[in-house]
């Protein structure tokens, strides 16, 4: 599996990883987190053209996809029933979406990510055990819950090779 920054000329591509997505999402019990438009075209084009979006290729077909940058996340700003590992500079990762036919991109994903920063923090709905699941695997921690922009909650993770406080 190859890794790297998506195009512009991806944009169908991805839109459809994402639509096999929310399908699974539907099916698994979490039917709020992403909908049945969620993310837009227009936030995905924008995650591209700011060099924060990237996609996961095997044997030419793409087979991934998420976003991620070393970045202050303004939902981040505040966790609610915990606390942070700590306070330092950290990655996020968001939109993080396969096509269900290839294990292991979640957990490619993730490990590549630590190697980009050391110190990293992800979000999920409640209801999205299996990403729960991947998350708590590949040890992240949970933390405590934030709020997004649209008021609703959502379950923090944090991963940091400097575990202090």
């Amino acid at each position: 599996m190859v890794l790297r920054k998506a195009k512009i000329k991806d944009l169908e591509a991805i839109m459809d990883i994402y639509h096999v997505a929310r399908q699974g999402m539907q099916r698994s019990g979490n039917k709020k987190q992403w909908g049945d438009s969620y993310p837009s075209r227009e936030l995905i084009e924008k995650s591209i053209l700011d060099d924060k979006q990237y996609v996961f290729q095997h044997k030419g077909e793409l087979v991934g996809t998420f976003y991620f940058a070393v970045e202050e996340e303004s939902t981040y700003a505040r966790i609610y029933n915990g606390e942070w590992l700590n306070d330092d500079p950290y990655g996020v990762v968001h939109r993080l979406a396969s096509n269900g036919r290839h294990k292991g991109v979640a957990h490619f994903c993730l490990e590549w990510c630590l190697l980009q920063c050391d110190n990293m923090r992800i979000d999920t709905h409640r209801d999205n055990i299996i990403m729960q699941n991947i998350l708590e695997k590949n040890g992240y921690l949970r933390c405590g819950m934030i709020f997004t922009h649209d008021a609703t909650e959502r379950l923090a993770f944090q991963k940091s090779k400097r575990l202090y406080h």
